[in-house]
């Protein structure tokens, strides 16, 4: 079973590692604070991870809590304290010696999900549910520019956007608001192309790559990841069937140039275009 698993990784590695040598000059770059922001740090077992939003973070970081003893389980750790806890430290705290001495050394991984699949879970999770945050700065700037003859609550709240109009605001090359980490490229987030990751791990095949990466560290026997679904546990999790759903709403040029716009990430993880 393990070999099958080294033999995934080793195909995994070297298709990254092609695409970027064909699409990428950035080879000799110097790694900065900013390419390592979204990197996290488990001292202890020496481990770094790169956190791809709707691609099993929450439950990343809370295996990575456990293994640090801050936790003794991960059933143990709450959603706000693994967000907004600042238990974990990132690589950019870290000084210039600091940073470059746990690349070198630590186990760097990251976890990834169908671009597709992962923007549709986002979009479900930030605009669909009352959400402080996304409503009045994503949601109220969408609504404006996209819709047409929009009601001033619409207009005051933010809420409602619909994913045609969201998949605008994506595709905007002058966007009324940011870029923002949960619809970012991975290949943005994680920086794969500077940084050479150990393993790379898929949320399609989440329990059997999460497992044998906890094995490759020599974690505790007992910790395994976490099942659950972190939020909006009783709504059923953003499958293909569910993605094909959202983007059937978009017109044929919109869906391929959502394509274009998650292309490398295609390409880099080996995802067929849907």
């Amino acid at each position: 079973k393990w070999n099958s698993l080294y033999q995934i990784q080793r195909e995994r590695k070297r298709i990254m590692r092609e695409t970027c040598s064909k699409y990428k000059s950035n080879n000799r770059r110097i790694i900065t604070p900013y390419h390592v922001s979204r990197i996290f740090v488990e001292d202890k077992y020496r481990v770094l991870y790169c956190e791809v939003p709707k691609a099993g973070c929450s439950n990343w970081k809370r295996v990575l809590m456990v293994l640090n003893g801050l936790a003794s389980s991960t059933k143990d750790i709450q959603h706000n304290t693994v967000h907004y806890g600042n238990y974990l430290k990132r690589l950019d705290g870290f000084d210039h010696k600091g940073i470059y001495h746990r690349l070198n050394t630590y186990t760097k991984m990251l976890f990834i999900r169908e671009p597709f699949e992962k923007l549709v879970s986002a979009f479900r999770d930030k605009f669909e549910h009352p959400n402080n945050y996304y409503h009045p700065v994503f949601g109220k700037a969408i609504i404006s520019r996209y819709r047409l003859n929009a009601t001033k609550e619409a207009l005051r709240t933010g809420s409602g956007v619909k994913f045609k109009e969201f998949i605008q605001y994506l595709l905007d090359v002058h966007r009324p608001v940011g870029m923002d980490i949960h619809w970012d490229h991975v290949n943005r987030l994680c920086s794969p192309c500077l940084i050479d990751y150990d393993f790379v791990g898929k949320f399609e095949s989440m329990e059997e790559d999460a497992n044998f990466f906890l094995h490759l560290i020599g974690a505790p026997q007992n910790l395994t990841f976490p099942k659950f679904k972190d939020r909006h546990s009783n709504e059923e999790r953003t499958t293909t069937k569910i993605t094909q759903q959202y983007f059937s709403q978009l017109s044929p040029s919109q869906r391929q140039r959502s394509y274009d716009f998650y292309y490398m990430d295609y390409l880099m993880f080996n995802y067929s275009k849907p």
